[in-house]
């Protein structure tokens, strides 16, 4: 399913903001109850007490995605090792200022909570939305296909707080075979194809358009996917920084779904778009490079 700041609705110009390089670190989960999880009612850990604090202002600058804490936020898994191939449950916690666990999450992109999970070298992607307990556990099914180090982004906004990404490193042990990506524009999966036009350029707003197309002919019918045509996460090349955004605008069903990137930097990026067709969700993923303006 980030940005120094993650934007939260659809149909605005949206902003990617990262810097870093590739490393290891922490991990995160799918979601709960939608309107109601269990325990919604009870003390959210903190709500905009972070708001302002010198922890907020050391990080003003950081990537999202990077960091298990920020701003007296703190992403803690309840294990950090599963067995590759094989479906477990993966479970983490968010606790507040205050050290107690975060029972209260706004709405974003019909989410409470958003679980990214990706391999360290981008092989393997999943965005999947956990279920919370009254005790502020959330819990979701979780299967790491292939050994290595994978990353989990928890992606979420505490109550009446900013919305951030935080991260944590997961392991699935074995013998692992790094992967490398070459330089792609068109994805294809599952019979469909998407072309990615458009550069990412240092410093500037710049417009990236996604078009679907299956059976050489445009698809016109997208359904949408968390309020929107089509879900986009980017992944900074060198630290996995977590950029993720929305199409602007009104959704339109296709073929194109646009986007507005702003990069601060040259750099390999891995982009990663899910869009809905037939009632199934699909993962298109990208290799670009970021110019220099």
């Amino acid at each position: 399913m980030n940005t120094a700041a993650k934007l939260s609705a659809y149909g605005v110009t949206l902003a990617l903001l990262a810097t870093g390089a590739w490393a290891i670190g922490t991990a995160v989960g799918p979601l709960a109850s939608e309107a109601g999880a269990p325990g919604q009612e009870e003390h959210a850990g903190g709500g905009d007490e972070h708001s302002g604090t010198v922890a907020e202002a050391e990080h003003v600058d950081q990537p999202e995605g990077l960091a298990s804490a920020r701003g007296g936020y703190t992403l803690t898994p309840t294990r950090t090792t599963l067995t590759p191939g094989t479906t477990e449950s993966f479970s983490f916690r968010i606790t507040g200022p205050g050290g107690d666990p975060v029972t209260r999450f706004e709405v974003e992109h019909e989410k409470r909570m958003h679980l990214i999970v990706v391999r360290r070298d981008t092989a393997d992607f999943q965005h999947i939305h956990p279920e919370m307990t009254a005790d502020g556990t959330w819990s979701v099914p979780l299967n790491l296909p292939d050994p290595g180090a994978y990353r989990v982004f928890a992606d979420f906004a505490p109550s009446g707080g900013e919305a951030m990404t935080l991260g944590a490193d997961v392991f699935a042990p074995g013998d692992f075979q790094p992967v490398t990506h070459e330089p792609s524009r068109v994805s294809r999966v599952d019979g469909y194809e998407v072309r990615l036009d458009g550069h990412l350029v240092a410093g500037e707003a710049s417009e990236v358009r996604l078009t679907v197309s299956k059976d050489g002919r445009p698809v016109t019918d997208l359904q949408p996917y968390l309020g929107a045509d089509g879900h986009l996460v980017a992944l900074r090349g060198g630290d996995l920084a977590y950029l993720h955004v929305h199409p602007g605008g009104e959704n339109s069903g296709g073929p194109v779904i646009p986007f507005i990137a702003e990069v601060p930097s040259a750099g390999t990026y891995r982009l990663f778009l899910d869009f809905q067709h037939d009632g199934v969700v699909r993962t298109a993923e990208f290799t670009v490079e970021g110019e220099r303006s």
